[in-house]
């Protein structure tokens, strides 16, 4: 099953960083940010990462969860978070499966034998359904317009209605 807005994510596990396996299925009750990006410690990936480090709170505060995903190693993975003291786990997706559950791999020229990942962001909101998608990103604004997006999702919470106490 790939992934289509107002549909429910693909489930899936994977290692991530830190030791952490990411169960998808457990993670409902919050909504998750999924962020692809080409390959750990280029420029364009480190400022990716470095923007979602700075407004990580913030995305804390919108309930909100942060994986970063790339097709490097989690040798590579660990390197790359603790260098950047990124506050999210990164998730290594070495077989290029949740690559594929979310088509973000683009072969650049014809003849290139292996596809790069294009820089692309999914919302999933706390029930498990995909909300918005960017693909083709750019990276200036990009996570600014994420966090708007997951606030969004997060301002959506209905309280909680009691019902009334009937006196007599």
């Amino acid at each position: 099953m790939k992934a289509n807005i107002g549909k429910p994510a693909p489930d899936f596990t994977a290692q991530a960083t830190s030791g952490n396996q990411v169960d998808f299925s457990a993670l409902k009750g919050q909504n998750i940010v999924l962020y692809f990006y080409p390959k750990d410690n280029t420029p364009g990936c480190t400022s990716e990462g470095q923007s979602f480090k700075a407004l990580h709170e913030q995305f804390e505060a919108a309930n909100t969860r942060v994986f970063g995903i790339s097709r490097d190693t989690l040798e590579s993975h660990e390197l790359f978070k603790n260098q950047y003291q990124l506050p999210f786990d990164l998730i290594a997706d070495t077989e290029g499966q949740l690559c594929e559950l979310f088509d973000v791999l683009r072969a650049r020229r014809a003849e290139q034998e292996t596809p790069l990942i294009e820089r692309s962001t999914f919302l999933i909101d706390r029930e498990g359904v995909l909300q918005h998608e960017w693909r083709r990103v750019h990276i200036k604004h990009h996570v600014e317009d994420v966090l708007q997006a997951a606030q969004a999702l997060s301002d959506m919470i209905e309280p909680v209605i009691r019902p009334d106490t009937e006196e007599d």
